[in-house]
């Protein structure tokens, strides 16, 4: 591009007519929905209910929302558009990203083994790993569906319940019945793979009804299905115990119980009784599981089945043009993914002891689908990173609670980050669309790597 035509890219004149057009159609929405919840608060006192007005807040909230409204329009929707600089035909620049990101998995996985270590025997530190790990191996199953196949899965959270009640179950009753309690501390081990299988052969029962499905259809008949597989949980009461859950027992190192007394932990290997062991074992056991997914993942994508998934993604009727069984191809997603979420739900059963209906609602399957998208679909390295800003940022809420100095009386800041995460991902949506990384590594390649532009795949680059 000249010099010339770079003069030429000036930015838009404002039309304040339309933007102040704009503003007032704005403050009319948002008083629509900010009034009937924000404007009056029922408070029971001794004797009476009491209805009081916040007025005020809603006067906040809207020139908050005016002022960045205003700002959009002055700064960033009136920009000039950037010029495209001219491609040469001589080598690829290489840029610090491409140095880079050989060495980011390694250093992320030895700080992952580390982690323990670090933390330096505070559990804090663990226990935000393990949860952090546990939604990392759940996006990373969903991403076969969703990043890998396009299938668009809201129900995804059915399967991570599935995988829970079948070790519950198993641990708890049938393991019991057959065998006898003496198996009861062998019943994680027992019952991880047949957690899986189930939660595969629901995925395979979840994609027979909708093969003929995409888009907006497939999304509503998957997110029936989780809501249909919690109601089950819910009223089945004498199978599942309905909304009272089920006390399971807890992981165990290899049949030894992480107790005081003899024939725990501490006392086989001769050393003091500590907590702690619990929790720095379950973080290295789902840390395994989350590495087992990702290696899996990434081996099957480069398998035919993988190159079929892609092949589906990006177009369903050349894909069957070329042979491809779109049935086969289709289920397979579905069932490898929903076994990763079946691994994951029974090590979440074993972690905490007890699981109910509760933990396995809608926003669960939402929240998996966030990291998906905000990573990058078809990037398993950017799941990582999304699950670790948003599961993050849900944790460092809890610190804020100097934020009630200044907000209005009563109000937990603990509730704002959904809102806050839902503000960032509007923000991402704006300005990183593809997600936290958009370059991929493509799966066949001749003879060199040659990245692909966005434009022409759906996933991003490559």
């Amino acid at each position: 591009m000249t010099a010339q035509d770079v003069s030429t890219l000036k930015a838009k004149p404002i039309d304040f007519g339309a933007v102040a057009k704009d503003l007032l159609g704005t403050a009319v929405v948002a008083m629509l929905i900010l009034v009937p919840i924000i404007s009056h608060k029922s408070v029971i006192t001794q004797y009476s209910l009491v209805l009081e007005t916040r007025w005020p807040t809603i006067a906040i909230i809207m020139a908050v929302l005016l002022s960045v409204r205003l700002a959009m329009h002055l700064f960033v929707w009136n920009r000039a558009p950037k010029p495209v600089a001219a491609r040469s035909a001589g080598a690829t620049k290489v840029t610090w990203t491409d140095t880079v990101a050989p060495y980011v998995l390694p250093v992320m996985i030895v700080l992952a083994i580390l982690l323990p270590i670090l933390a330096g025997g505070e559990r804090r530190p663990i226990d935000l790993g393990i949860y952090i790990l546990t939604y990392i191996m759940l996006a990373w199953g969903l991403n076969v569906v969703v990043g890998l196949a396009g299938l668009l899965d809201l129900g995804y959270v059915a399967f991570y319940a599935v995988g829970a009640y079948a070790y519950a179950l198993l641990s708890t009753v049938y393991f019991p019945y057959w065998f006898g309690d003496g198996i009861v501390p062998w019943a994680f081990y027992i019952t991880l793979p047949l957690a899986g299988l189930l939660a595969a052969l629901w995925g395979v029962i979840l994609g027979f009804p909708v093969l003929r499905l995409r888009g907006d259809y497939l999304a509503i008949v998957t997110l029936a299905f989780g809501e249909i597989i919690r109601l089950v949980l819910i009223n089945w009461f004498d199978f599942t115990n309905g909304p009272q859950g089920i006390t399971v027992p807890k992981a165990t190192f290899f049949g030894l119980p992480f107790t005081a007394g003899e024939g725990g932990f501490a006392a086989f290997f001769g050393i003091e009784h500590n907590r702690i062991y619990y929790y720095i074992f379950l973080y290295y056991v789902i840390l395994a599981l989350a590495l087992l997914t990702y290696y899996v993942t990434n081996r099957l994508r480069r398998l035919p089945i993988g190159r079929a998934w892609e092949a589906l993604r990006e177009d369903e009727i050349a894909c069957r043009s070329l042979g491809i069984n779109t049935t086969n191809t289709k289920l397979t997603a579905f069932a490898i993914g929903a076994m990763f979420g079946g691994f994951a739900g029974s090590f979440f059963a074993a972690r905490q002891g007890f699981v109910s209906p509760e933990s396995f609602v809608f926003i669960e399957s939402a929240i998996i689908l966030a990291i998906v998208v905000l990573g990058g679909l078809g990037s398993q390295l950017g799941i990582v990173f999304a699950a670790i800003a948003i599961m993050g940022a849900f944790e460092l809420f809890r610190e804020l609670n100097f934020l009630e100095a200044v907000l209005p009386a009563g109000t937990d800041p603990v509730h704002f980050r959904m809102l806050a995460v839902g503000l960032a991902m509007v923000l991402m949506m704006r300005f990183r669309p593809r997600g936290f990384v958009t370059r991929r590594q493509p799966t066949v390649f001749l003879k060199e790597r040659k990245a692909v532009s966005g434009d022409l795949v759906k996933e991003g680059h490559g």
